[in-house]
């Protein structure tokens, strides 16, 4: 089953967390303990984090299927994870800011009007911020967003869709990572975990609908689109993995409104390699109506189909909270049916479009990259494929090739925001 890069342990059984922190063993204080009220589920296949101390073992090896186990765990490994040793981790671009804002339950019953003055403080301050918003099917997402230097000129904006199992906060966001490379750009990145995956609420890595989804997605980035400042920029959307075929949705539902899609090795079909046979297929489907959450999605150890540098696969084993279970059977039956309903309307993907895409990739199939290619009726449209590269094109190949992707990136943004 296809997967964001980050995403990398969707196993029937994890293996072992692996790794360290600059080459030596790290067991910071949490300032948390589990009080005896909490239960603590550890899954039985679970090893320890190599260098990691037990306390912070506890918290990984947790129940995380609701969001506050989520954001307890994430705050744990808050630092060890901004002193992991990777590329995208290192070497951060100076000057940006930032702030956490925390809506409660209370901000949904608050005026709208009030609320967006309120996150409009904020922007006009150029403070990069993080908050939950609870939207209109009262549910809390998580945001996050980084904005150029004070001082800076703002070229545009972009709103990233992350992957399977996924979150906002750890390659994307990082302390150091690829959202601040391009926010030092010049650009305004804004990002969300969708509801059940990172630090949103939500059963973790349960999608009960594809297209609801969607739906939340673009009801969010309308907030910020409609932002003071941010609504006199050109928008354009990031999608990665599975991130990439919510971006194509989110175009297909609003033609008009997106000035550029950047899709990163897209999920338009699920390669055959990590498709389970027909038969299974038909069989777990059908059982998806009756246990709709049931963790029983049969799925293979993609780990080094997505990452071609070994070292930097073990540092993704850090992103605690990701979806590492197998995964549930409604959410697979929705992946596949996306999939199919994408590729019956590539031809009428009309935006802007870059397409960028490991040749050797095993998990979202480049072929289908060069089929949306040919097919996506823009004549603005750019496809390219990385030489020996996996699905993690972001985060699992050599440092100069990250860099590479990333100037990429940066490079047609600039080209499309002096154009449009």
């Amino acid at each position: 089953m296809t997967i964001c890069a980050a995403a990398i342990r969707l196993t029937v059984g994890h293996r072992p967390l692996e790794g360290r922190v600059h080459g030596r063993a790290v067991a910071p204080s949490l300032g948390w303990q589990p009080s005896r009220s909490e239960a603590i589920v550890v899954a039985a296949a679970r090893k320890p984090i190599e260098g990691v101390g037990e306390e912070l073992n506890a918290a990984a090896a947790q129940n995380m299927d609701f969001a506050p186990a989520r954001r307890r765990v994430r705050d744990a490994f808050a630092d060890v994870q901004g002193r992991l040793d990777h590329f995208l981790f290192k070497m951060a671009p100076t000057g940006i800011q930032m702030e956490e804002k925390t809506f409660t339950s209370l901000v949904y019953c608050m005026d709208v009007f009030a609320c967006t003055y309120l996150i409009n403080a904020f922007y006009s301050c150029c403070i990069v911020h993080q908050r939950y918003d609870i939207n209109s099917k009262g549910v809390e997402i998580f945001c996050k967003s980084w904005l150029p230097k004070p001082g800076s000129a703002c070229k545009a904006a972009l709103f990233f869709c992350h992957g399977y199992g996924d979150t906002c906060t750890f390659f994307f966001e990082g302390r150091k990572c690829i959202a601040k490379r391009i926010a030092d750009a010049g650009y305004a990145v804004f990002a969300m975990d969708y509801p059940g995956f990172g630090l949103s609420q939500g059963l973790h890595g349960y999608i009960p609908s594809f297209d609801g989804l969607v739906d939340q997605v673009i009801e969010q980035y309308a907030i910020i689109r409609a932002m003071n400042r941010v609504k006199e920029l050109n928008h354009f959307l990031l999608g990665q993995s599975m991130g990439g075929a919510v971006a194509l949705k989110v175009h297909l539902k609003q033609p008009d409104a997106w000035d550029g899609v950047l899709l990163v090795a897209p999920m338009c079909k699920i390669a055959e390699e990590v498709t389970p046979p027909g038969p299974v297929l038909k069989a777990l489907s059908l059982m998806s109506y009756i246990l709709p959450e049931a963790k029983l999605f049969p799925q293979k150890d993609l780990g080094d189909l997505a990452f071609r540098d070994p070292m930097k696969r073990n540092t993704a084993e850090f992103n605690v909270i990701s979806y590492c279970d197998q995964m549930r059977l409604r959410t697979a039956v929705e992946l596949i049916k996306a999939t199919h309903d994408i590729e019956s309307q590539l031809d009428k993907v009309c935006s802007p479009l870059l397409i960028l895409h490991g040749a050797a990739d095993k998990v979202t199939d480049p072929k289908v990259s060069k089929f949306l290619y040919s097919k996506a009726s823009t004549k603005d449209k750019t496809l390219k494929l990385y030489e020996e590269g996996y699905h993690a094109i972001l985060e699992g190949e050599p440092d100069e090739r990250i860099a590479s992707v990333i100037q990429d990136i940066i490079s047609w943004l600039d080209s499309h925001s002096a154009m449009i």
